[in-house]
């Protein structure tokens, strides 16, 4: 039986790669299909993933990185691949009824009566988002952010190393990528691979708050 929490005790976030070890294919398919399950509220999916697996990717990727985040620009080089987490910029209803659409081949509202309940559901709370609580961004965000959990433990349980990267400016990133056009907006950037033997943070104790300050039990 898998240890997650070995995994979890065991992981960190590199801080420097090994520019001459790539990921096999079979790994990146796998974190790729991690990214594509992972769980979002009402299955919203409001995301896109963009995957480097090329110099030339990678170069690209940290043009947004240079400046007052040039630290990050080795990691986003070195790495064997670069992932960017994507969010939506607009909950259209294209997306919503693609979203029901989706469901409805997979057979998840097998019956007639079914299709109605759903569509009104799912419309009706992503309406609640965009209009009632106009939160719509924040909201979508955090479920961009639960794939990013995803891909995270699962890399570390497939024995590689990852970097989740906010410093950069989206800006850059989205125009070099075209995001805008295609209704995205980037979030974050993951390098992935193996750390190289100058990543200072393998040689540092995990340090996190102890249990009892982080839970209450009722």
């Amino acid at each position: 039986m898998i240890d997650l929490v070995h995994y979890a005790r065991t992981r960190y976030t590199a801080k420097a790669y090994d520019p001459t070890r790539k990921v096999p294919a079979h790994l990146i398919e796998q974190l790729r299909e991690l990214l594509r399950l992972a769980p979002s509220s009402v299955n919203s999916q409001p995301w896109h993933f963009v995957l480097a697996s090329t110099d030339a990717g990678k170069a690209r990727i940290a043009k947004a990185a240079h400046g007052s985040n040039d630290f990050n620009v080795p990691k986003i080089l070195n790495a064997s691949h670069v992932f960017v987490l994507c969010t939506r910029h607009t909950l259209t209803d294209a997306h919503i009824e693609a979203v029901f659409e989706q469901e409805t081949r997979d057979g998840r509202n097998p019956r007639p009566e079914d299709l109605k309940i759903r569509r009104e559901r799912l419309f009706n709370f992503t309406d609640m988002h965009r209009y009632a609580l106009r939160d719509s961004q924040a909201w979508m965000e955090k479920q961009t952010y639960i794939a990013l959990g995803f891909l995270l433990l699962g890399a570390a349980e497939l024995e590689l190393d990852a970097t989740p990267i906010e410093g950069f400016d989206s800006v850059v990133l989205d125009r070099e990528l075209g995001l805008h056009e295609r209704g995205f907006v980037s979030n974050v950037i993951v390098p992935v691979g193996y750390h190289g033997a100058d990543d200072f943070n393998t040689r540092l104790p995990k340090s996190r708050l102890p249990a009892e300050a982080l839970f209450t039990e009722i």
